[in-house]
């Protein structure tokens, strides 16, 4: 990996057999290489969307239409991240971020 995984990226991950090579939005910062471990946490976009409340849509360039599941974080090495395709809107982030917030319980919605 030649590029490091900023917060609001969206990189192809490898997640294994089962789940593919799918596009993720990455939430973490990067992790500093010296004391980190140098994992990279990440919520997947999904195209088998269920209308779940914690589903975001994203209308981003590169992307399937579908949304991104906070119901699925996930953390794994991030040697698993395959390459950057995209920054995702600011605005659109955000939604993402309230709704991890709502699912993990840090707000009063």
């Amino acid at each position: 990996m030649t590029t490091k995984p900023n917060r609001g990226d969206v990189w192809l991950v490898d997640l294994g057999m089962a789940a593919k090579v799918r596009p993720c939005l990455v939430l973490s910062i990067p992790a500093d290489g010296e004391n980190d471990r140098v994992l990279t946490t990440l919520v997947p976009h999904t195209t088998s969307i269920r209308g779940s409340r914690f589903e975001v849509a994203s209308d981003v360039r590169f992307l399937k239409s579908g949304a991104f599941d906070a119901q699925n974080v996930i953390t794994i090495p991030a040697v698993k991240l395959v390459r950057r395709l995209v920054r995702l809107p600011d605005d659109q982030f955000a939604v993402v971020e309230r709704t991890l917030k709502r699912w993990l319980g840090f707000t009063g919605d």
